[in-house]
């Protein structure tokens, strides 16, 4: 999702910077052995203030080593995770950075912030939208699973109807599903993007329209609602045609180091959520903190800090704060965390409400709705401000 990065930086000739953090990238390169050894050693320094202080010695670096780059303009660009750290880098180190665009950056959802069931609402609402009946499928989903797999038989022919990789045979193979789910359903609201991409699995433009076409009867008969699942199922893991089989226990997101962010869940960035399955078709699952914590201490060793990043960060309090332009995608369910306002004069909120996650970094498309393709000439605007504003300053 960095192509529109590189289309600014040819419109405005200026050099692209592209970093990753390290202990994410080293993960993924190297199978993941820190995490899985648990090694406390490494994955300390996996915190958000550690990277922000890594960027701040690479700029600085940079600076000095390249011939012309003493007075250069830097501008954080971030989506997601990335966009967190885009915004809270210019407010950490203004010194450093002139402006950021943080993308559907959730740096508000956090405890005591954003309700916990926002999320699981609205990523309800975009499969409501597009049939009511596709919603009260997959709510519905939860007890026909139960129903079935009651029995030895029940747990083979859902093995088999849903061309298992692994046979259901115990009550954690039954959590390992449902868990599976609940991440196919919110990742398809998170990139319910206007045409075919590729972000956490390959799909077709508009993937939940797609998916809610085979997501039509809410009937009371289990078999036949979970055949239409899996009909729906198949536009997420199998769109290509090239699996085998359903493999649950692989995401399609693990690519992006699940390893990495849970251990930062369990650390700074603890976000509660909460479903209802009342007001969103997820099984009804309270947030509790107390379980949470046990399972952090028990997988990594650490007992979370739910208000640790409000109080490095400010939370909502962030008017002290300038040159920072947020967007938010309103099909996005991490837009519920937000900023959705405008801050200040210099920091202010920009709203896709056809965007899903972080839309308005990915390259121009003509599929592109017109209120991203506003938001970009808008970022591309505050960009050219922030660099004049700074040369200016050596120009005097």
């Amino acid at each position: 999702s960095s192509l529109l990065n590189m289309e600014v930086t040819r419109l405005l000739h200026i050099t692209l910077l592209i970093t990753l953090l390290l202990y994410f990238c080293q993960a993924y390169n190297y199978e993941t052995y820190f995490y899985k050894q648990k090694k406390l050693k490494y994955t300390g320094y996996l915190t958000s203030e550690q990277a922000l202080a890594d960027y701040v010695e690479l700029i600085t670096y940079l600076k000095s080593a390249i011939d012309g780059a003493k007075n250069s303009t830097v501008v954080a660009f971030g989506g997601s995770y990335g966009g967190m750290l885009a915004a809270w880098f210019r407010m950490k180190y203004p010194h450093v950075v002139q402006g950021a665009i943080a993308s559907s950056a959730p740096i508000l959802q956090f405890t005591d912030i954003t309700p916990c069931e926002d999320f699981g609402k609205l990523v309800t609402a975009d499969f409501s939208k597009e049939s009511p009946e596709c919603a009260n499928v997959i709510r519905n989903s939860w007890a026909a699973i139960d129903s079935v797999t009651r029995n030895e038989a029940g747990l083979a022919w859902l093995t088999q109807a849903w061309s298992l990789c692994k046979p259901l045979k115990t009550p954690q193979d039954i959590t390992s599903l449902k868990n599976y789910l609940v991440n196919v359903w919110t990742n398809l609201a998170m990139v319910d993007y206007p045409y075919p991409a590729n972000f956490l699995a390959p799909l077709p433009a508009y993937p939940i329209k797609v998916v809610c076409s085979h997501l039509t009867e809410a009937n009371n008969d289990p078999k036949p609602l979970l055949e239409e699942v899996f009909q729906g199922l198949t536009v997420y893991f199998n769109y290509t045609g090239d699996s085998k089989c359903l493999d649950i226990n692989q995401q399609a997101d693990s690519r992006l180091d699940d390893y990495g962010w849970d251990f930062q869940a369990c650390t700074e960035m603890v976000m509660p959520f909460c479903y209802n399955g009342v007001e969103d078709f997820f099984e009804p699952a309270p947030w509790d903190f107390k379980s949470f914590a046990q399972t952090c201490y028990q997988t990594w060793g650490v007992y979370p800090r739910p208000f640790m990043a409000v109080h490095m960060y400010g939370g909502k309090d962030i008017s002290a704060a300038s040159n920072i332009v947020f967007t938010n995608g309103l099909l996005d369910p991490w837009s519920t965390g937000g900023v959705l306002w405008n801050v200040s004069e210099t920091v202010v909120s920009l709203i896709i409400p056809e965007g899903a996650h972080h839309l308005d970094l990915r390259g121009s498309n003509p599929d592109d709705p017109p209120s991203v393709i506003q938001a970009r000439m808008i970022e591309k605007t505050h960009i050219q401000n922030w660099i004049d504003e700074y040369s200016a300053r050596y120009d005097e």
